[in-house]
């Protein structure tokens, strides 16, 4: 007699895709009254995005009409040794929209992917994950702030390099 197939948890996986379809209709309504180009662009990605959920969905659809999935989210939760990671980048997460009014993009940005980082490789090589943080926010300073002037909250680090340039 074969044995029946173990049923996949696919409601746990659709919690990022209707996220992200919650977020990007959300953005499309703020963006209404935006210059065209700004529109556009938003329009282009947004489209993609939306297109890659819908397929993901119809995905989902054909395995839960094959009975191959379930709309559970036990996995969720699962693997419980997971949890504290979990819960440690969710905390990161939380500071960070709380603190980046204050610190400024870089310093807050900085301090999140250091904290990321050790929380996921177990606090270990601590100087490299200091140094990559450091390069990846640098970066996204010279990008976001320096090249495409936007507005993102400036801190310390912010108004030192705008009173030193």
């Amino acid at each position: 007699m074969p044995t029946p197939r173990k049923r996949k948890g696919a409601g746990s996986e659709l919690l990022i895709p209707i996220a992200a379809l919650l977020f990007t209709l959300y953005y499309f309504w703020t963006i209404w009254n935006s210059p065209w180009t700004a529109q556009v662009s938003a329009f282009f990605i947004g489209t993609i995005l939306i297109t890659l959920v819908l397929v993901f969905m119809l995905k989902t659809a054909v395995a839960l009409y094959r009975r191959e999935a379930h709309l559970g989210i036990g996995e969720l939760l699962a693997p419980r040794s997971l949890l504290p990671v979990r819960i440690g980048l969710l905390m990161m997460t939380v500071g960070y929209v709380i603190l980046v009014k204050w610190g400024g993009f870089t310093l807050t940005t900085w301090v999140f992917l250091c904290g990321a980082m050790l929380i996921l490789n177990g606090w270990r090589r601590k100087r490299l994950v200091a140094l990559l943080s450091a390069a990846l926010a640098l970066s996204g300073y010279l990008l976001f702030i320096v090249a495409f002037e936007t507005r993102f909250p400036r801190g310390p680090f912010e108004n030192l390099m705008r009173s030193i340039f």
